[in-house]
């Protein structure tokens, strides 16, 4: 078998609302680049990768690609990610071995994590994640403490999660602690809380807050200063565990992170981390040094997820309710749409591959308006309703 093709897509769906951080506002839609690998025997596997329009990145390792078998995934994670550092892609690299294990579990008739040492969990838990919003459903902004603790205790509701985190860094760091303490009075002892400013408050202010979480318990706080020395440097004055995404997010900087005492709590990523068996080897390591695995999300559409559900089902370690951004998309590009939580948890695609194919007729859609709104990944950082703001690191 060889691959003879690779076709990319942007596609864009719409948000139910504006969602804040500390880098600026996604403005009311999630935007993916759609990948299927073709192989001479007409199987073809699905991949999807976000940071704004990949269809130029893809297009330069196509040739790298061609006439590759797609089982062979150490030989493309050779030619495609190791060939030059200062041209390595981990992001490109996990989109394409997404699609070439769909291809293997299309061949070979499984699902994908028979592929990765077989599901132990039928259904991956995930959070209520919370950020500060614009233009939310029925309409106004999201301005108090109060606001933000209602959505939370919405979600709980609706998709019945037991866990949030909150996206921080936006608004007076008090008041985001505060967010956590409703959350914790209106839903009760069991509900696990977390908050995430990104790395974007001084140590300083990330102390202050994390000792004043002490008290109510939380999972961890994901990032609360820059860097492995920030992340290093809190930690070793609360009595609160330190989760990551950003330091460290490859395994470039494992190393130094474990030494320093950067962090109690990984958060997996397939695209930070070199795709789902990237993501295993990862959790290894974890393990060997008692660290704690959990997942982060980073905008996906229905075909990263279920490689996220097939990845997540295969790792024992991971007791954390997974991030997921999904609850704010409209729709998805998958035959069926959007995936249903239940008592808040997404069951695991149990069909050969990754278990999900797209809708030709909502590709085409979110296809279209795509080319209508655009790649926001120029403008990301930016705030309508305050034209002149621009991030700030360390600034409180």
């Amino acid at each position: 078998m060889k691959i003879v093709d690779l076709k990319a897509r942007c596609v864009a769906i719409p948000t139910n609302a504006q969602l804040r951080s500390n880098t600026g506002v996604h403005p009311g839609y999630f935007m993916r680049t759609i990948i299927e690998l073709v192989t001479d025997e007409g199987i073809v596997g699905l991949g999807e990768v976000g940071g704004g329009d990949q269809r130029g990145a893809l297009a330069k390792l196509k040739d790298r690609l061609i006439g590759l078998n797609p089982f062979n995934t150490e030989l493309i994670k050779a030619k495609i990610l190791r060939n030059t550092y200062f041209q390595s892609n981990a992001r490109i690299y996990a989109a394409i071995e997404i699609a070439c294990l769909d291809i293997q579990g299309k061949v070979a008739g499984v699902p994908v994590h028979d592929l990765m040492g077989g599901r132990i969990r039928d259904a991956v838990p995930f959070i209520g994640y919370l950020f500060w919003r614009y233009d939310r459903p029925g309409g106004g902004d999201d301005t108090t403490a109060e606001d933000v603790a209602a959505h939370c205790v919405e979600l709980a509701e609706t998709l019945g999660v037991r866990a949030m985190k909150l996206k921080a860094g936006v608004m007076e760091p008090r008041e985001e602690a505060r967010v956590l303490e409703l959350c914790r009075d209106r839903l009760g002892d069991e509900f696990g809380l977390r908050i995430d400013p990104n790395g974007t408050w001084s140590v300083g202010t990330a102390v202050r807050i994390g000792k004043r979480l002490e008290a109510l318990d939380i999972e961890y706080f994901e990032d609360p200063s820059w860097g492995l020395e920030g992340n290093a440097a809190v930690r070793k004055q609360i009595r609160v565990p330190i989760g990551t995404n950003m330091y460290p997010a490859r395994f470039d900087d494992l190393g130094p992170g474990i030494r320093m005492g950067a962090a109690d709590v990984i958060l997996t990523d397939l695209h930070y981390w070199e795709g789902p068996r990237g993501v295993k080897d990862l959790c290894a390591v974890c393990k060997a040094f008692s660290l704690g695995v959990a997942m982060h999300s980073g905008c996906e559409f229905g075909i990263e997820l279920a490689a996220m559900l097939h990845t997540a089902a295969t790792i024992p370690e991971m007791i954390y309710a997974g991030d997921a951004h999904y609850h704010y998309l409209t729709d998805d590009i998958i035959a069926g749409g959007l995936m249903p939580y239940r008592n808040g948890s997404i069951a695991v695609p149990t069909g050969p591959g990754l278990g999900v194919e797209l809708d030709p007729e909502k590709m085409d859609k979110y296809e279209r308006y795509y080319e209508e709104k655009g790649d926001y990944y120029a403008r990301f950082r930016t705030d309508p309703r305050r034209p002149d703001w621009h991030p700030v690191i360390g600034g409180r």
